[in-house]
């Protein structure tokens, strides 16, 4: 990609109906309001860049908050706000727009969120990440050529990610992802001063001053990525991974799913790559330290536990009813990796039979066809389905008949095996 010089008119031509609307709404407001406002960031650095503009971010140089509810106002759309820092978000008609009040930035301690006061544009776009996304266009009142104090076009044109001053890294350590993600989406290079400051940053522990809530965000991007893999080892190989937890240093994992087309995988299958080395004292400190929940935290712990069920499952690959029981409580997200982060053949051909076969296996008889065959409301419908699930996993039943026949048999061993106290079966003389 290079770099190439627009105007606001050739980057609102390119756009689709939709967005074309949010700058006129914007421009016009921004009118009336007698407030500048400029589109800022990464949409003008992909506009530069000739691909296209999804993200529309936005910076006023007054209240952005009450820009936002003017703009929702007119667009019926709805707004989350937050005022401590002079952000906004509108959805509306399924597009996102975010605004910004042009600031300046404080970092009270390194890695905290930063103290927040009104600026001008210039101070909005001196406080941002990288020099490539430090650029503007304004869009009200119209006119100019791209705002760039930072340089970011010629970066742009060396295709170099830099950040802007000395203490980027240290204010927020979070951009030290950012700038792999960048470097590996556009085939750029991180500046060599970049790159001595991140590891000054590392080596100094300034990692452990953000939260884990944070972290996630940030690998969550990651993994959102055309090719999160590149962006996980060169992570990696910058000691970022190692940084955010020492048990992260072994990236075996990642590579191992690196080798596998990366298309065909989903974010969750990715961090179970990142999590597969890890033991299960190392994992539970993984998951405390990024505050995984839900499904995440799901695949994680499934991730390390099926690694040590890799024996069990090789040796009930024969046996669909058993390796039916050994993995439905495992999540598929993680079988699926395992799948492929396994080396041992039989257990990848186990583990994709169940993927794609086992688990959609069910008896066709119901509890309610049992109920009508004679079986009492109780435990026993429950043992009868499951003796039913096991034989249609493995094979000994071909068709509802048989299945019928198998209910039938199961039903009058259980009156015989237990009579009631008048001597009759526990299912009475109910006809089967």
């Amino acid at each position: 990609m290079r770099a190439r010089r627009i105007c606001l008119s050739s980057l609102v031509a390119s756009l689709d109906e939709g967005r074309k609307d949010v700058f006129r709404i914007l421009a016009e407001l921004a009118r009336q309001e007698e407030v500048s406002i400029y589109l800022v960031g990464g949409p003008v650095r992909d506009a530069v860049l000739g691909s296209a503009v999804v993200d529309l971010d936005f910076s006023v140089v007054g209240d952005a908050v009450n820009f936002a509810n003017r703009f929702a106002g007119e667009t019926g759309g709805k707004v989350t706000a937050h005022p401590q820092f002079g952000t906004a978000t509108v959805v509306a008609d399924g597009r996102r727009v975010d605004l910004v009040t042009a600031r300046r930035e404080e970092y009270p301690e390194a890695g905290t969120l930063p103290r927040v006061t009104p600026g001008s544009i210039d101070d909005d776009l001196s406080r941002r990440d990288f020099t490539i996304n430090a650029m503007a266009l304004r869009i009200w009142p119209e006119g100019g050529d791209i705002l760039d104090p930072m340089g970011g076009l010629c970066d742009l044109d060396s295709r170099l990610i830099r950040v802007l001053h000395s203490r980027s890294f240290l204010d927020d350590p979070t951009r030290m992802f950012r700038a792999v993600r960048y470097e590996q989406r556009f085939g750029f290079t991180i500046d060599e001063g970049t790159l001595s400051l991140m590891s000054s940053a590392v080596s100094q522990g300034n990692m452990d001053a953000v939260s884990g809530d944070r972290w996630l965000h940030e690998i969550e991007r990651i993994l959102d990525e055309a090719e999160p893999g590149r962006v996980l080892l060169r992570a990696s190989e910058l000691g970022l991974l190692a940084g955010l937890h020492r048990s992260l240093a072994d990236d075996s994992g990642i590579r191992r799913m690196a080798e596998c087309d990366e298309g065909s995988m989903v974010p969750e299958e990715w961090l179970a790559a990142l999590i597969s080395p890890l033991s299960e004292v190392g994992g539970s400190e993984v998951i405390g330290r990024l505050r995984l929940s839900g499904r995440w935290a799901a695949v994680a712990r499934d991730t390390i536990d099926l690694r040590e069920k890799e024996t069990a499952v090789r040796d009930s690959a024969g046996q669909p009813s058993e390796l039916y029981r050994i993995l439905r409580p495992f999540t598929h997200h993680s079988i699926a990796a395992r799948a492929r982060l396994t080396v041992d053949p039989l257990v990848r051909s186990a583990l994709l039979h169940y993927l794609g076969e086992l688990r959609f296996i069910r008896p066709a008889l119901t509890g309610k066809d049992l109920l009508k065959m004679g079986a009492a409301q109780g435990p026993l419908i429950g043992e009868i389905l499951a003796r039913l699930h096991c034989a249609r996993l493995d094979g000994a039943l071909s068709g509802i008949a048989d299945e019928r026949a198998l209910a039938r048999e199961l039903l009058t061993r259980s009156r015989t095996e237990c009579p009631t106290p008048d001597g009759r079966g526990r299912e009475g003389a109910a006809e089967v």
